[in-house]
């Protein structure tokens, strides 16, 4: 009983959680900005206390900031960090495009595939928005089909950093490539090779150091 009660809010947090991010990722909310709580309310139409819980959550991870004084605020882009995050990010994307190839189901591994094909199709169309859906829905199976929570934990603020990177540069970005990484870890774990898997994760990695470095230069 207790279980029913308490399902219906931690899926409202979870939504909460999911919007906010989204609008951090996609520059909706910007760096720097103060944290309205009236606002997101209004924008997300749920209620004050997953909205917080919400809020609690994004500065464990590091998107919110608490400032003294000063209340909440959208964490900076700190540019010459995020070499630093997408070495850290490396290493977990790694561990878990390895677990994934050994552990997904058939289910699992045939829907990594069609994200990246998906991906792929709308790089191809120049469709930034039908990109970004895809690669999300495709990090949520890997990360399901991994079975790391750990990992997964730590790995999402660092995806949403960089994703949000992308937003704020993606005049120097290059989908394209971006999604042929993709479908070559994606096809890795499709074929149960854990080797194809973590160069393909490998291989967006590289990319991502060079789009960095690219972003910094100029």
């Amino acid at each position: 009983m207790t279980h029913d009660t308490h399902a219906p809010k931690v899926r409202a947090t979870e939504a909460a959680y999911d919007q906010i991010e989204q609008m951090i990722a996609t520059l909706r909310l910007e760096p720097n900005q103060p944290i309205v709580e009236s606002d997101l309310i209004e924008m997300t139409g749920l209620g004050r206390t997953p909205i917080r819980e919400a809020l609690m959550r994004l500065v464990a991870s590091g998107l919110i900031e608490q400032q003294p004084r000063r209340g909440l605020r959208v964490s900076e882009i700190r540019i010459a960090e995020h070499l630093i995050l997408i070495d850290t990010r490396r290493v977990l994307e790694r561990l878990i495009a390895g677990a994934s190839a050994r552990r997904a189901s058939p289910t699992q591994s045939a829907s990594i595939l069609q994200c990246a094909r998906d991906m792929v199709s709308a790089a191809e169309r120049g469709d930034l928005t039908g990109y970004m859906q895809a690669d999300q829905a495709l990090d949520h199976v890997n990360h399901e089909a991994s079975r790391n929570p750990y990992a997964v934990q730590a790995i999402v603020p660092m995806i949403i950093q960089c994703r949000r990177f992308w937003y704020a540069f993606q005049h120097e970005g290059d989908l394209e490539r971006g999604a042929r990484c993709h479908l070559l870890e994606a096809e890795g774990i499709h074929a149960k090779d854990p080797e194809q898997a973590i160069a393909g994760a490998d291989a967006l990695m590289d990319y991502l150091m060079e789009f960095t470095r690219t972003v910094i230069e100029n």
